[in-house]
């Protein structure tokens, strides 16, 4: 196709390296799908879909003829990054070299992340990325999640990913300290005098945080006297310390966390709704230990290693046991648990089912029990209701078990085999079966 032709041609004129993808191939780095009125729309999706997670979600789809509506949503909706006609963009070359040169910065900051940020799940990666995009902007975040899901942690990395000149300290302020007969003077500070026991002049943690960040942890349990205050200070910069008649000037970026779901301590009037919309410009759903249990053994490894420094091998049974174990307080509680073992463990052998202490270990039932067998159980009823029949079922469960193989083992087929027990064939058969299709062009 000419058109096809010219729009290539433009992109390896403004520099950009373009390499076909033939069939059965997988991608190396971000790319390009193109399309036009002859092109099958759910061909074209599944090709995103099928791509789009070798790629890192890095696929641009690039209609060369008007889009049919609602076209670029189901394109989003499948994986692609943006959507967009080739002639409707001004200067389109140019729009996609960006995109290119933002994900490249991108995966250097996701690389970073990584070595802190434990994780290799799909859940735990598609939050990895989004921190990268929060970190990027100015806008006041607000992290949402269960106790333990590292949302200070996260915090830390996206101060330490801010790129403004001169940036100063991180300062945190847990909000379940704050006492509201003080009138706020941990966030506002307050003169020499102002109430018993103000022996001198203090800062507050908006005059700490001023050109850095401020990170208000458990932002739900502010007292209903301060919310008010603290949403002058955002919207205007200035505040008055305790017992002084002098406004001050500061500036900072806005990191708050909670486990409380604030949407609905708004309806219920426990928390001011124009408070809550000033400081979730970004929100973030940190993802519970449940959603990401494959990060479980890296994440045993990790503490075992750089900070318990013992780097024994671990037996499988034992990572079995790990990642089959409910945990309610999430990662934190994770690592105490693995902290309990590293204390326990001696010698230089393998780490192993004796190594956990007795007040942690399961009874004989629930040894025995098959991990998952509730969650299990009610996914089936779900899928029978809906009147998903014996064959269907059964094939369902087999190729969700084969791309969850595969996938834990980064495409590597005769290790996906050998832990499902079965032939290289059979899951030869599976990738064939779901075969790339040539819609990509490597970028």
């Amino acid at each position: 196709m000419k058109e096809l032709a010219d729009v290539i041609y433009a992109l390896e004129e403004a520099q950009l390296n373009l390499q076909a993808l033939h069939h059965q191939e997988k991608p190396t780095g971000p790319g390009i799908i193109f399309l036009d009125h002859l092109s099958s729309l759910e061909a074209v999706e599944e090709s995103v879909s099928s791509t789009a997670s070798l790629c890192e979600q890095q696929v641009i789809a690039v209609s060369l003829t008007t889009l049919p509506r609602g076209a670029a949503w189901k394109l989003l909706s499948a994986g692609a990054s943006d959507v967009f006609v080739w002639k409707a963009t001004d200067k389109p070359g140019e729009a996609i070299l960006a995109r290119l040169e933002y994900w490249r910065s991108a995966k250097h900051q996701l690389q970073s992340l990584q070595k802190v940020l434990i994780g290799k799940s799909k859940v735990w990666h598609a939050t990895l990325r989004q921190i990268v995009e929060m970190a990027s902007t100015s806008c006041p975040i607000l992290l949402l999640g269960e106790s333990g899901t590292g949302k200070e942690l996260v915090t830390k990395e996206i101060h330490a990913l801010d790129n403004r000149k001169d940036k100063q300290d991180l300062v945190v302020v847990d909000c379940t300290t704050i006492v509201p007969g003080l009138s706020g003077s941990e966030l506002f500070g307050h003169e020499k005098g102002a109430f018993t026991n103000a022996i001198s002049t203090r800062d507050g943690a908006f005059a700490l945080a001023n050109g850095g960040s401020l990170f208000l942890d458990e932002l739900g349990e502010l007292p209903a006297s301060l919310q008010a205050e603290l949403l002058r200070v955002l919207q205007e910069g200035t505040y008055k310390r305790v017992g002084s008649n002098t406004w001050r000037k500061t500036s900072f970026r806005l990191i708050s966390a909670t486990n409380r779901n604030l949407a609905e301590e708004v309806k219920n009037g426990h928390f001011r709704q124009d408070l809550f919309y000033r400081v979730s410009g970004y929100s973030c759903q940190l993802p519970s230990l449940r959603e990401r249990r494959e990060d479980i053994p890296l994440l045993v490894d990790h503490f075992l290693q750089h900070v318990h420094h013992k780097p024994q091998p671990v037996d499988p049974e034992l990572y079995q046991y790990l990642a089959a174990r409910d945990y309610p307080g999430n990662v934190r509680e994770l690592q105490q648990l693995v902290s309990r073992i590293a204390h326990k463990h001696v010698g230089d052998g393998a780490f192993t089912l004796g190594d956990i202490p007795e007040a942690d270990r399961p009874s004989f039932e629930e040894a025995e029990a098959l991990p998952g067998k509730v969650e299990l159980e009610q996914a089936v009823k779900r899928l029978f209701y809906a009147g998903v029949g014996l064959k269907e079922l059964k094939d369902l469960v087999a190729d969700m078990v084969k791309e969850i193989a595969i996938e834990d083992k980064n495409g590597n087929v005769k290790q996906a085999a050998r832990k499902l027990g079965c032939s290289e064939r059979i899951l030869q058969m599976h990738k064939k079966a779901d075969a790339t299709s040539p819609y990509l062009k490597g970028a």
